[in-house]
C-alpha cells in the first residue's frame, strides 16, 4: 500500500508570554537536566522541516540554534504568536506549541499533521490532565469531528479545545489578522472563516491516554509536578 508523504510542516513555538505564575522565564527553567524550551525544541524537530521560536529577545534564544521572529502584532497574545509564526514560516504549514510543554507526544502529533492538507485547521479536543471539565464543555451539544464553535461559546477552553497544540495552513493568515485588528484576540475566533478539523477526545485517547501532551507549566507546582511525572507516570493529575 502507497500511502502519501507528509506534509512539509514548519514548528513554531510561542515564547512570549510574560510568566506572571511562575514568574520567571518559563523557556528557560531547568527541566530534566536542560531548559524547559529545549525539551519542547526536541519533540518537534523530528517532525517538522524548520522550528521557528516567536520572541522578543532573539539574542536569549540564539544558542537553541531555530529562527527566532518577533510579534508582527505586539501585545496581541498567543493568536499574535501563531499568526506571527505561520506568517514567517517557510513551509505552508505550521504546528504550534507553547514553549513550555514538556510532554509533548510525537505520534499525537505526527497525526495531527497527517489531516492538515485536507484541512486549515487540526485541533485536538481533549480534558486536561487535571481531569476537570470546563463549565460550558459539561453537557455540550455540539458534536461532530469536523465544525466549528459555537457563537455563544467562542473560548477555546471551555470546548477542551487546544489552539496551541494544533496545526495551522497559511489559509489562516488573512483571517487571523482581520480579527488582530479587531482586537479579537480568541484563539478560536477566526475559525467561522476557515475549514476546522476537530479531532475529538476518542482519537487523542488512542495515542495519548492520560492527555499528558497538553500539561503545561504555568506555575512552581506545575514544574514539581512535571519533574515527578518524568520519573513516575502512573502519578495521579488530579491536583495540578
Amino acid at each position: 500500500m502507497i500511502h502519501d508523504p507528509p506534509p512539509r510542516v514548519s514548528a513554531v513555538i510561542l515564547a512570549g508570554g510574560k510568566s506572571r505564575r511562575m514568574g520567571r522565564d518559563k523557556a528557560f527553567l531547568a527541566f530534566d537536566g536542560a531548559p524547559l524550551i529545549a525539551r519542547v525544541i526536541e519533540r518537534v524537530r523530528s517532525l517538522c522541516a524548520e522550528v521557528i521560536i516567536v520572541a522578543n529577545d532573539a539574542d536569549a534564544y540564539a544558542p537553541f540554534g531555530a529562527r527566532v521572529v518577533g510579534d508582527v502584532y505586539p501585545g496581541k497574545g498567543s493568536l499574535g504568536g501563531v499568526f506571527s509564526g505561520l506568517q514567517a514560516a517557510r513551509a505552508e504549514f505550521v504546528l504550534a506549541v507553547a514553549c513550555d510543554m514538556p510532554f509533548l507526544n510525537p505520534a499525537l502529533l505526527r497525526y495531527l499533521i497527517s489531516l492538515i492538507p485536507q484541512f486549515d485547521v487540526v485541533i485536538p479536543r481533549a480534558s486536561s490532565p487535571s481531569g476537570k471539565t470546563p463549565r460550558s464543555a459539561r453537557g455540550d451539544p455540539w458534536r461532530g469531528e469536523i465544525g466549528l464553535p459555537r457563537a455563544d461559546q467562542p473560548l477555546a477552553k471551555d470546548r477542551d479545545l487546544h489552539p496551541v497544540h494544533a496545526v495551522y495552513s497559511k489559509r489562516c493568515l488573512a483571517p487571523m489578522e482581520a480579527r488582530l485588528r479587531a482586537d479579537d484576540l480568541r484563539l478560536i475566533s477566526f475559525h467561522d472563516a476557515v475549514r476546522v478539523r476537530v479531532v475529538g477526545s476518542d482519537e487523542v485517547d488512542r495515542l495519548d491516554p492520560k492527555h499528558l501532551s497538553f500539561f503545561n507549566v504555568n506555575t512552581p507546582q506545575d514544574l514539581e509536578l512535571a519533574n515527578q511525572l518524568t520519573n513516575d507516570r502512573t502519578i495521579k493529575l488530579d491536583h495540578v
